[in-house]
């Protein structure tokens, strides 16, 4: 009974390793896609990954405490960074919101909130003067705001940003860009948890290619 037991026990362990390794076997063109040209980083030597995301988006509210917990123990050769999506015009004010905030050095005091009012609440925050009196509400200036809202530099940054959200054939949030050459996201991967793990294999096929 005991040499049953032991064998079982053999079956059901290399049962698992079997699994996890067919978990890890992430294929191209089903988990993830590689960008026929890719767009550029600012990440020098470093490995880039990109959260493309919208503070309406219930997915990206409910990827953010995943999301925050991979980027928290990152390697050290890996840039985190977030582009917010203008992939409608009713995004745009959000859009602006984030680079008016980053501008101001005030996006970690607002940032949470604006995600829970607006995919938690669904609150009408869809212009420029009702985001300023929501962000006076936390201690945010609400004429630098707008002055930063309406600006030249916001305004550069969006640019700048669609045209990579553009270039990655990014169609919907979250999508995760990695170093400028790969996209992935819960519908190719299967779930938000999975998008990390293949996040995981991206950054170190990136690192193994470097």
């Amino acid at each position: 009974m005991f040499r049953a037991l032991r064998t079982v026990g053999l079956l059901l362990a290399a049962l698992a390793v079997f699994g996890q390794a067919n978990a890890a076997d992430w294929k191209e063109g089903t988990h993830y896609k590689k960008l026929d040209t890719p767009v550029r980083t600012g990440s020098g030597s470093g490995i880039e990954v990109a959260e493309v995301f919208w503070y309406g988006c219930p997915h990206c509210y409910n990827f953010k405490p995943l999301a925050e917990n991979w980027e928290a123990n990152a390697p050290d050769d890996v840039n985190y960074v977030r582009i917010p999506a203008a992939l409608g015009r009713s995004w745009e004010p959000h859009a602006r919101a984030f680079y008016a905030l980053e501008a101001m050095n005030s996006l970690d005091k607002v940032h949470d909130a604006l995600f829970e009012a607006l995919a938690g609440q669904r609150r009408p925050l869809n212009d420029g003067e009702s985001l300023a009196d929501f962000v006076a509400e936390h201690g945010v200036d609400h004429d630098e705001f707008l002055n930063n809202y309406n600006g030249f530099g916001v305004n550069a940054r969006m640019q700048q940003a669609q045209s990579k959200i553009r270039g990655a054939r990014v169609t919907g949030t979250p999508t995760m860009l990695i170093n400028g050459k790969y996209t992935t996201s819960a519908s190719m991967a299967g779930s938000l948890e999975s998008t990390l793990e293949v996040v995981d294999y991206l950054v170190e096929k990136e690192r193994a290619a470097k």
